[in-house]
């Protein structure tokens, strides 16, 4: 194994200081409900569009964000964003009131995570001292660029996923050695992998593998199980895609003893209760799930250490046109609490 794949443990102290989500209708209905901010109408106003209403859950989450820290805008060192459309556009308009240097990721739906392993390396570096990650998804936009319009009627396959409308941003900061809080401890950046699947109803078996290579990879690396953990959360695979993740695992001998291996895409819906599929996806499905429910268990010491791996299908339009199978890569940031 060589260097630059092992996990990067910072030196520096980097905390999450605050976070903050918005959802719609759809995910306020869902388990996870109660652990948002704030929710955005379903449809716009006359005259305006759903790309527009994602811009404006963006500026309100990063608006709600930056009042619940205790940091001035104008001392936030990055800010770090990035949702499904072309060229990340809605996070573009949605972050442009905003007075903080900006960077666009795209990652697809691991685009949170890589902005949280991007900030933190940016902050271990000292080029800042505190950084945004922020990252969005709507239904209606992504349906729109990736599959059918919405009143085409096509129905969704067994394996489908549910695009989630919703944003997530998380600010993290350098801070000193005896402060208290929910902290990057490590991170570790995935591979790409593509295992010939072009059905794009099918991501979670796309991303599984992709998936289970990161964890792998860091497991091994740092000499742990899954047991070590009191929470493993992929970005959006579903139900099947967890399943098929769990058993590349225990090919390898991992076997989740404690059930602690989860998939926030099938955290964020009820699967059995709303109409899904296989769960949610997209950029803002991990965003969320993060920033509203396993920071909130983590701040309140319920969770103490917890693996986020943000798992994404590097597909496009023109790509599934041509008949090209996908590309699917997980990047890892590793949590812990300290007390």
């Amino acid at each position: 194994m060589t260097h630059k794949r092992l996990p990067k443990t910072f030196t520096e102290n980097i905390r999450v200081s605050a976070a903050a989500c918005f959802g719609s209708k759809f995910e306020k209905e869902g388990p996870l409900g109660a652990y948002f901010d704030g929710f955005v109408k379903e449809e716009p106003d006359d005259g305006e569009t759903w790309e527009k209403n994602e811009s404006d859950m963006i500026k309100s989450t990063v608006t709600a964000l930056l009042e619940k820290s205790r940091i001035p805008e104008k001392e936030v060192g990055l800010l770090l964003g990035g949702d499904l459309m072309n060229q990340c556009t809605s996070s573009a308009y949605g972050l442009e009131e905003f007075d903080i240097p900006y960077i666009g990721l795209y990652g697809a739906c691991s685009t949170f995570v890589e902005g949280i392993m991007t900030g933190s390396m940016y902050i271990e570096s000292n080029a800042v001292n505190s950084a945004i990650a922020s990252a969005s998804s709507h239904f209606c936009t992504a349906e729109r660029q990736y599959r059918f319009p919405l009143f085409y009627g096509a129905f969704p396959q067994g394996t489908s996923q549910h695009t989630v409308t919703g944003c997530g941003a998380a600010l993290i900061e350098k801070v000193g050695r005896n402060e208290k809080g929910v902290f990057v401890k490590s991170t570790l950046p995935g591979i790409v992998i593509n295992r010939g699947i072009t059905n794009a109803a099918n991501m979670g078996a796309a991303m599984a593998t992709a998936a289970a290579d990161t964890i792998l990879r860091h497991l091994e690396s740092t000499n742990t199980t899954l047991s070590d953990y009191d929470l493993i959360a992929t970005g959006d695979l579903g139900k099947i895609g967890l399943e098929m993740a769990k058993d590349l695992l225990k090919l390898q001998g991992f076997y989740d003893k404690k059930g602690i291996f989860t998939d926030c895409g099938t955290l964020i819906y009820d699967t059995e209760r709303q109409d899904v599929s296989c769960g949610g996806s997209g950029c803002g499905c991990s965003a969320v799930t993060f920033c509203g429910y396993i920071y909130d268990k983590m701040s309140k010491g319920e969770l103490k250490k917890v693996l986020l791996v943000g798992t994404g299908a590097m597909m496009s339009p023109q790509s599934l046109l041509q008949g090209l199978s996908i590309p699917a890569v997980a990047h890892l940031v590793e949590f812990e609490v300290r007390a």
